[in-house]
Parts: structure tokens; C-alpha cells; sequence
């Protein structure tokens, strides 16, 4: 008998880090029947990103709000998909990650007794108020799960310090090894976000613990580096959160080479990071994204749950302090000039087939 599998996903990271699974499960017809739930935490790009493979959701909650709070979504969620749950009963559910989405659909399965699997699980900062509210959503998520799909061994031995029993945790590799290489080999490059010849910074940088004075010190360093090195270019594309727009456009409108974008497709980030020479960001997928990649990685962050890729020797934290943003960049860019090989630290690109694999073994051992 076929499983039916429900995969819920609600921003455009998670449908990145999801595709690669529904894929492998849809590859599968005559063990799988799987189901795509997007409960729309953030409407835009969902769809997109799901297009971008092929895929649509078969159910859609459609539960973004403007300016909601996580409280309020958290409880959106929970009734949204328990009375999906309640309706339809599936085999399991798995989501991805660290969002409100995913903590809130674990909580939903556990309410209704139904197994939740967790793609990459077992990340931890080890603090609570970073990254926020993500720390929190994963500690939760990991509590009732009862497949953890561990992106690396060092994931894995944080779950089994918490008590995970060994029979639940699963090293299957990172889906964005998969996401990145599908993409990659089916998509062209789009034009260049920069003038050709002219090397350039891949700039990203939207977290809430930066709101404030924090990132306007960032934003000062990189206003100096630029202006240090006229050749270069930082190629950025700007969250429309006025928190982050605002001081950009403030410290580094204006600057010749600064560029400063709107937000952009995934196909087109990941392009623009391949041809990049260095990568300035806060955020944690592009931390995997980019080492896979063999780039320097400056992450503006005092602590990461994605220690690979600083042991990797490509990732580097600078925090947020303008000083030490502006010294890594000096010697970042310096180093960054010599071609690096890409790290396998998150995997080899087949992860979403040994999650398949591992729920098909489940269900025939059953």
C-alpha cells in the first residue's frame, strides 16, 4: 500500500529545501503518494520557488497576514492544519527547518498522533535569542519528531545529547546540495548583476537581531570598503523590510558600485553566487550555498548552527561590530582572489533520495 506523505511547506527556503524531497517521493508513484501543503507564511515567491520545480500546492492555506506577528501565525497554522490533518489523516508529514511553519506543523501532528519527519534537524546554535524566533522553532520541532533527517554528523550528535534515540536520526546530507545542483544544471545563467569583468560582493543581509544601530555599522563598513576599492562592486539585493531599506538606501545609496536591488529570484541568487568572488551575508542558507560553492563566506553573525562551515576553512563569523566587518572584508577580499574548490561539508547531492529511501524502509519493516 502506498504512503501518504503530506509535505508542508510556508516560505520560499523551505520550498527550496522541500522540492528535492517531493521529487524523490513523487519518483517513487508505486510507494508514495505525496501531497504538497503550503500554508503561505510568506505569500511571495512561495509559488515561484515551487514553479521553479515543477511543483504546485495541492493544498494552500493561504494564512499570510500583513505585518502578522508569530503568535498569531503559530496559531493560524495550528488550526489550519489540524483540521487538515483531522480530514485527511496521512501516513506522515515532513517539513524543513527552523520556521514558524515547521514548529507549528510539528505541533499540529503531535495533537493529532501523526508521525512528523524533520528535514535538517538537529541544527543548533546552542542560544535562543539567535538566530530568533529559529532556535526556539527547531528545539520544538525536534521534540515530537519521529524521523530526524540529519543534514551532517555533527547535527546528528547535538539530537543524540538531547536524548534522540539512535533509531531516530537519520545523516541523509543537505537537500540544498540537491536544490543547488538541480538548479544549476537546468536553468541558464541570467544576465550578470554586474558590469562584465568587474568582480563583486554578494551582499545579503535582513535579521531581525541586526535591526537597529547593527546594521547600520555594517552598512558603514561596506560604504568604506567600497569606497576603498573603486574596482569592486557589492551587488546587494535589499529585504523590503523598512528596518533594512531604510539604512541602505540611507549609508549606501548613491555609491557607484554599490548596487542596491530589489529582492531577486532564487535562480538568479544562485547564479550571482557562483560568479561571485565573495559572499557577505547573515543569512544560513546561503552559508551552505556558498561553501558548497568553494566561496568565502563573511557570515554577520556571532554564532552559527552550521559550524561546518567554519570548520570547512570558507566561513568566517564577523559579527556585526563595524571594525571587524571592515578588517574581514580587507582580508577576505585579499584571499579571495585565488579559485577554491567546493566543499562537500553539507553533503554529496543525494539526500532527498536517501529520505525517501529511509521512509520506504520504515513502511516496508512496518
Amino acid at each position: 500500500m502506498k504512503q501518504r506523505v503530506t509535505c508542508v511547506v510556508g516560505t520560499r527556503p523551505e520550498v527550496i529545501k522541500m522540492a528535492p524531497v517531493i521529487l524523490a517521493l513523487r519518483g517513487d508513484p508505486s510507494s508514495f503518494d505525496a501531497m504538497v501543503l503550503a500554508t503561505a507564511q510568506h505569500r511571495d515567491m512561495l509559488d515561484q520557488a515551487l514553479a521553479m520545480f515543477g511543483l504546485r500546492a495541492d493544498v494552500d492555506l493561504d494564512l499570510m497576514r500583513p505585518d502578522q506577528a508569530v503568535g498569531e501565525l503559530t496559531g493560524r497554522v495550528l488550526a489550519g492544519l489540524g483540521a487538515y490533518l483531522a480530514a485527511h489523516r496521512p501516513d506522515a508529514v515532513l517539513a524543513q527547518g527552523d520556521t514558524t511553519t515547521v514548529m507549528a506543523t510539528a505541533m499540529a501532528c503531535f495533537f493529532a498522533g501523526i508521525p512528523f519527519g524533520h528535514v535538517e534537524a538537529g541544527l543548533r546554535s546552542f542560544d535562543l535569542r539567535a538566530p530568533w524566533p529559529e532556535e526556539y522553532n527547531r528545539r520544538v520541532a525536534a521534540v515530537g519528531a519521529r524521523w530526524h533527517f540529519a543534514p551532517t554528523p555533527g547535527a546528528a550528535e547535538n539530537l543524540r545529547r538531547e536524548g534522540v534515540g539512535a533509531d531516530r536520526i537519520f545523516v541523509t546530507g543537505n537537500t540544498i546540495v540537491d536544490a543547488l545542483r538541480h538548479i544549476l544544471a537546468h536553468t541558464p545563467a541570467p544576465p550578470p548583476p554586474v558590469p562584465a569583468g568587474r568582480p563583486f560582493v554578494l551582499m545579503t543581509c535582513h535579521r531581525r537581531e541586526s535591526f537597529g544601530e547593527p546594521i547600520r555599522a555594517v552598512f558603514r563598513a561596506v560604504r568604506d570598503f567600497a569606497s576603498r576599492h573603486p574596482d569592486a562592486v557589492v551587488w546587494y539585493p535589499v529585504h523590503p523590510n523598512p528596518g533594512v531599506r531604510g539604512p541602505a538606501a540611507e549609508i549606501l545609496g548613491g555609491l557607484e558600485n554599490v548596487r542596491l536591488a530589489d529582492p531577486v529570484d532564487y535562480v538568479t541568487l544562485l547564479h550571482a553566487m557562483k560568479a561571485c568572488r565573495l559572499v557577505l551575508t547573515d543569512s544560513g542558507g546561503m552559508q551552505e550555498e556558498g561553501v558548497t560553492l568553494g566561496k568565502r563566506v563573511l557570515v554577520l553573525r556571532d554564532v552559527t548552527e552550521r559550524p561546518e562551515a567554519v570548520e570547512s576553512g570558507l566561513a568566517r563569523l564577523v559579527g556585526n561590530d563595524g571594525a571587524r566587518v571592515a578588517a574581514a572584508l580587507e582580508q577576505a577580499w585579499a584571499e579571495s582572489g585565488t579559485e577554491t574548490a567546493g566543499s562537500a561539508v553539507f553533503g554529496d547531492g543525494h539526500a532527498a533520495g536517501r529520505i525517501a529511501g529511509i521512509l520506504r524502509d520504515q513502511k516496508e519493516r512496518s
